[in-house]
């Protein structure tokens, strides 16, 4: 279910006002993406317009899309989204309750050792690296942060564990903040199927290009309605029986151009 910043937590605008320098003819958004620690990708007018639609079709079948993760505050979304890590979101639904409850702050974790953590999530995979990675950061959220998970890209990015996917969720959802869009196997995956970006391209350079695509206030959502579509329609085994069997969805038969499902 959708979850709320936690009380307290003030979303703020990521986009600043300070004048950033011209990035060339054709940039994306120059000015608003001042604050960003690299330049985003070229894109043309057509490519916005397509862009547009689909997010308009998004918009009409994912009306409600939000994080499926369970969380109440910053730190529980922050270890949700470690533990979703080469997991699904049900598995890790299942097993944060009992984990939440044992340990209700970050205080909670880093008094504690990985080995008293394991227990509690040792039905996911990787969960001895995993337990290490929260007793770290929570660790890192207390010693370095005063027990408030930090609302900035870099300072996530110091933390054990988290990367840009898992600081982008929690920016997003948690702060209601704008730095990037998670790129999970299901954007990664449509991404491609729906010819945003060229088949192989790299997770990086994939989140770059639908940056460069949606606007700014939407970051957060696209990712969340595109994981919708990945999971309800467009799966990674193509749902209409195998290829040249595409689901026949109105997003796939409109917007899946490069689509493997649909191949003959």
């Amino acid at each position: 279910m959708a979850r709320k910043p936690a009380a307290g937590a003030k979303p703020r605008s990521s986009v600043t006002k300070k004048k950033a320098p011209a990035r060339g003819k054709g940039a994306s958004g120059a000015t608003e993406h001042a604050d960003l620690p690299f330049a985003l990708p070229q894109v043309t007018a057509a490519e916005k317009r397509r862009a547009a639609e689909l997010l308009k079709a998004l918009e009409e079948h994912y009306p409600t899309a939000h994080c499926e993760l369970n969380f109440k505050s910053p730190h529980e979304l922050l270890i949700a989204t470690i533990l979703s890590a080469q997991t699904t979101d049900a598995a890790v639904n299942r097993a944060t309750p009992a984990l939440f409850a044992r340990f209700p702050t970050p205080a909670d974790y880093a008094a504690a050792t990985p080995e008293e953590i394991e227990p509690y999530i040792r039905s996911l995979g990787f969960f001895r690296m995993k337990a290490k990675a929260i007793h770290a950061s929570m660790k890192e959220v207390v010693e370095r942060f005063g027990g408030e998970v930090p609302r900035t890209m870099e300072e996530l990015l110091s933390l054990r564990g988290v990367a840009r996917k898992t600081a982008n969720v929690v920016l997003g959802n948690a702060y209601g903040l704008n730095y990037g869009i998670p790129v999970d196997t299901h954007v990664e995956r449509l991404s491609q199927r729906l010819g945003l970006v060229p088949d192989g391209t790299p997770v990086a350079k994939i989140e770059q290009k639908l940056m460069a695509l949606f606007p700014r206030e939407k970051w957060c959502t696209v990712s969340h309605m595109i994981i919708w579509h990945g999971r309800r329609a467009c799966t990674a085994r193509c749902p209409g029986g195998g290829i040249g069997k595409c689901s026949g969805h109105p997003i796939c038969r409109k917007f899946g151009v490069a689509c493997e499902c649909r191949k003959k």
